[in-house]
């Protein structure tokens, strides 16, 4: 088993240590952000950053993936838990804490049964639909925050418009300016000196400029008084009723979570050859979380940006993470006093533009060149989870999945071998032609598992190919070779198309041989009484060879 903190040595560790101190940089400020889009106070954004942290970073197989509440989450938490209790409330923050916690348990739960693969469904299109929307919605607020505008950042996204809209009079010009500084700073910044902590040179700044000017008494929202002192050991006490209420948005924060961490941990793995374990992954999401729930916290996921940014230091362990968690400690110990005054609207640029990629844009204008009903996937999701809501974004999402699945393994590619025998050398796709694969013979090959989707489209491809072999002139067919490299199952429903095909053939007097059966394929046809005594060749060759001089 891999231990902690793999790969740290003497000659990395100053670069490490130095890596740490950019991603306090880089957390803090956001952390305080995601924490008010959730709808809870700035310290639950700040404890993430301390046990979940230390918890995550000493059990992960990942070197590099940063674990740490996200935009994403945030908003799931708030459109999840906003409508069981107000945000802002004792009762609010003690349901996110247990949504935390059962977060947690799938995750150990996934890990345990190794079910990481049910995040397989949640396609890149799907991911990109369901988080944009999130996005926009998160955007609104922000906006509103940034012109200082009040409106209901727990209600729909309709309504949130249209305080927006409607609020404008009501915008304040010194949160505005602030909010234009701190937007040219960053974007301007990360294009030119990427390497500076400009969240935190934004929030410094704008909080010199609120305390010096006075800003607060003209208007000038800002984060108040924060509790000093570490997060203490905590757990939910809630009714049962709750906690099952809270299964579903639970349950698309982990998928979510096990969809993007897994592939982010695997990519970095990949790229600095080092390996990943996506169960012990899973695992160490699952004692982030709970930690997240028994210590005042939110649901943790995995922070993509703030990962790349750990790489671009050139970090390559844990370490970083548990530099940040000591020095979120310190802050919580001896420096919450600086935080009170720093102004919302700078906050809200900052999360504003950390989330302005999540929105998808080149994603969906790249889907929409490639495929078109890719395309249309992301889109449904992206208009359901903004104007439907989260939970039901993420139906809709499993719903599209299976939609695309079956769509394309119900048009499986179906081929009509050349009589070479090889399994590259096709005469065509879809058999629509009258060509044989040699006298009186056709191999025909599957590139699917025959199952419920595609056993229909599979006999009939067949009955196709003989009957325009027929028609052409090519003579009656009287082998057909089925070519099974391709066929890794066959489920119940295949098989009974399957057995319509085969009393099809013996009307039409064609006898039916196998090629290049895999052994669990074998055992398959075998327990669907398929196989019989039908005849089963090694190569398709062989199979062409003992048929057209009629030994088989």
């Amino acid at each position: 088993m891999q231990k902690p903190l793999a790969g740290l040595t003497r000659k990395n560790l100053v670069r490490e240590l130095t890596a740490g101190v950019t991603l306090l940089a880089i957390a803090i400020p956001l952390n305080i952000g995601y924490a008010q889009i959730a709808g809870l106070p700035p310290t639950a954004g700040l404890y993430a950053l301390i046990v979940p942290t230390i918890v995550y970073a000493l059990a992960v197989s990942s070197r590099q993936l940063v674990a740490s509440p996200d935009a994403a989450a945030a908003a799931l938490v708030a459109s999840s838990i906003g409508g069981l209790a107000a945000a802002g409330s004792a009762d609010y923050a003690t349901l996110a804490l247990a949504q935390a916690i059962i977060c947690g348990v799938m995750f150990l739960l996934l890990a345990v049964f190794k079910l990481g693969f049910l995040a397989n469904f949640l396609s890149k299109p799907i991911l990109v639909g369901f988080v944009g929307g999130l996005a926009l919605d998160i955007l609104v607020s922000q906006i509103a925050k940034m012109l200082g505008v009040k409106i209901d950042s727990g209600g729909e996204f309709v309504d949130k418009v249209v305080g927006l809209v409607t609020g404008l009079g009501t915008a304040n010009l010194w949160s505005i300016a602030i909010s234009a500084g701190s937007v040219a700073v960053l974007l301007l910044g990360k294009r030119f000196l990427g390497q500076v902590p400009w969240a935190l040179v934004v929030l410094v700044a704008a909080t010199v400029l609120v305390v010096v000017a006075q800003l607060a008494d003209a208007g000038v929202d800002v984060l108040g008084e924060v509790p000093a002192g570490p997060p203490a050991l905590t757990w939910p006490v809630i009714d049962w009723t709750m906690w099952l209420a809270l299964i579903p948005s639970a349950i698309a924060l982990t998928l979510v979570t096990t969809a993007e961490g897994l592939l982010v941990s695997r990519s970095y793995g990949e790229k600095h050859g080092y390996p990943t374990s996506p169960n012990r992954d899973l695992f160490a999401f699952g004692l982030g979380n709970i930690a997240a729930g028994a210590s005042g916290s939110f649901a943790v996921g995995s922070s993509t940006s703030r990962t790349a940014a750990m790489d671009q230091a050139g970090s390559r362990t844990q370490l970083p993470s548990l530099v940040l968690a000591a020095g979120t400690l310190l802050l919580l110990l001896f420096g919450t006093a600086l935080l009170a005054d720093i102004p919302s609207p700078a906050i809200g640029a900052i999360v504003g533009v950390a989330i302005l990629p999540l929105l998808g844009i080149k994603d969906f204008a790249a889907l929409w060149k490639v495929d078109r009903f890719e395309f249309a996937v992301g889109a449904v999701c992206f208009l359901v989870t903004l104007f439907v809501g989260s939970i039901p974004g993420i139906v809709v999402a499993f719903v599209l999945a299976l939609i695309n699945l079956a769509k394309r393994a119900a048009n499986p590619a179906i081929d009509v071998l050349e009589a070479s025998g090889e399994p590259g050398d096709s005469l065509l796709e879809g058999a629509p032609k009258g060509d044989v694969t040699a006298p009186g013979v056709i191999v025909i090959r599957l590139a699917a598992p025959l199952f419920f989707a595609n056993g229909s489209v599979f006999a009939d491809a067949v009955k196709k190919a003989v009957r325009r072999a027929s028609e052409a002139g090519n003579g009656p067919v009287r082998q057909l070779v089925i070519d099974m490299e391709a066929v890794t199952d066959i489920d119940v429903t295949g098989a009974e198309a399957f057995e319509a095909l085969l009393v099809w053939l013996e009307r039409e007097k064609i006898d039916l041989s196998f090629s290049r059966v895999r052994p669990d394929a074998r055992e398959r046809l075998i327990a669907l009484g398929l196989l019989g005594a039908h005849a089963t060749f090694e190569t398709n060759r062989a199979a062409i060879a003992a048929l057209v001089k009629g030994d088989a």
